[in-house]
């Protein structure tokens, strides 16, 4: 007997013993498997999103000089535990307590309420309270994460945690309030199925003002207004970076479904998933393609990037899309950057890993492109939403780095700059074995 003959005989025999039990009987271990399914899927869909934590950290890491290797390690796995306090202490509630319409309640995440779980009391799509605010908190770090790559190499370490601190416990939790805590932008119909806008964009004006405000890295851009380029010391380790982050965006969008207690949940997780490897591959595909064309070689690092564009312009709507139709989102996404990164060269905004262009731009196009395939959403409400946010992160991100930087000061030293940030700031290299940094 095969395996899938075994298995379809005992799924058949769990369906008949469960029509033998009572109605209410029955309701409740319906009830409880649906409160499993969806608890479990929050979990483990939260671990791969925790997972990019590392996707971030590797992909900076590889795309930055190795005097800022450490440092840069550091400041993932430091803006990664800031999230986790904030939203336990601030964000949780604000984001999703008693909502008013643009504002949430300003207290701490008070603990599990699985009282009627544990009482045998289950209503379909019931979940753990607690595992909904950890796939909820995994968020908040890629958020930052966006902010720790593009200022890389220049920044001071303990303002930029103070700044990544505000945002969040302040900024991320309001914005997203006004979606996804039922506040006026959900009421308007905006929509933004994982947060191409809400997390990627927001991270990517977060990153654009402090870019902006905190200049850019000494021998950049030369008097003549040339880009000289400042090529990263491990482009294996940012190529892993990127694996990582693909794999675990399939939690980040794949969790968003907020259910897996159904067949209907399960048939759209499995569509989102596919989506989510499609776009990424058009993102790839499109960005070595323009290249080619536009510079008469293939750049790995506009890949990489391509990638990431294609993962962040899918994420405000992976489950509508056929797989061909998200290939093509994907690839707008790459094509995007692919012009992004020499416009804000141009403009003399100086983005380490392209995070700006990456998340930012291809951002607000997947935001835009869901008027395409959702029926229910109109580009002028999408655009509502994406200049309302926009706005919001930009106004508030400026406010703050701002007065970082007039009161403690945001930007290391030409010196510490030149030595490199690992040891100004750290007192170690993460290569000593390989002979003075660069």
């Amino acid at each position: 007997m095969s395996k899938l003959t075994t298995n379809k005989s005992l799924i058949a025999a769990s369906a008949a013993l469960l029509t033998l039990l009572p109605g209410a009987a029955n309701a409740a271990v319906e009830g409880e498997v649906s409160f499993i399914l969806n608890s479990f899927s929050f979990l483990i869909n939260g671990a791969l999103v925790m997972w990019m934590a590392a996707g971030f950290a590797m992909l900076e890491a590889g795309l930055v000089r190795k005097k800022n290797t450490a440092t840069i390690c550091l400041k993932n796995i430091a803006l990664y535990s800031i999230s986790g306090l904030t939203f336990y202490l601030v964000g949780y509630n604000l984001m999703y307590m008693d909502v008013s319409g643009f504002i949430g309640s300003f207290s701490p995440f008070w603990g599990p309420d699985d009282a009627a779980a544990l009482g045998g009391t289950f209503e379909d799509g019931s979940y753990s309270a607690s595992s909904d605010w950890f796939f909820q908190m995994v968020f908040v770090a890629t958020a930052a994460s966006i902010v720790s790559g593009a200022l890389a190499e220049r920044i001071k370490l303990w303002p930029f945690l103070a700044f990544v601190f505000l945002l969040t416990a302040i900024i991320y939790p309001i914005q997203g309030s006004w979606v996804w805590g039922g506040g006026w932008l959900s009421e308007m119909g905006f929509s933004d199925y994982a947060g191409s806008t809400l997390v990627h964009s927001v991270g990517g004006w977060a990153a654009l003002s402090g870019a902006i405000i905190l200049g850019a890295r000494k021998g950049k851009y030369g008097k003549d207004g040339r880009v000289q380029p400042i090529p990263g010391a491990n482009l294996p380790l940012a190529t892993l970076g990127t694996f990582i982050l693909w794999l675990g965006w399939f939690g980040f969008n794949g969790g968003s479904v907020l259910a897996l207690g159904t067949a209907e949940a399960v048939i759209e997780m499995a569509n989102v998933f596919a989506n989510t490897n499609m776009a990424a591959v058009g993102g790839v595909l499109a960005a070595m393609a323009a290249t080619q064309i536009l510079y008469k070689k293939v750049d790995l690092t506009m890949a990489l990037n391509g990638a990431i564009a294609g993962l962040v312009s899918i994420t405000a709507e992976p489950a509508d899309p056929t797989m061909g139709g998200a290939v093509l989102i994907g690839a707008v996404g790459g094509v995007l950057v692919v012009f992004a990164v020499p416009l804000l060269d141009k403009l003399k905004i100086d983005d380490v890993v392209g995070a700006i262009s990456a998340h930012l731009v291809a951002g607000i196009w997947g935001t835009l492109a869901v008027a395409i395939f959702d029926a229910e959403a109109t580009f002028l409400t999408q655009l509502t939403g994406v200049v309302a946010i926009g706005a919001f992160a930009l106004i508030t991100s400026t406010i703050l780095w701002v007065a970082l930087k007039y009161t403690v000061g945001i930007r290391a030293n030409e010196e510490d700059e030149a030595n490199g940030l690992d040891k100004a700031e750290l007192g170690l290299e993460a290569y000593p074995e390989f002979g003075p940094s660069t």
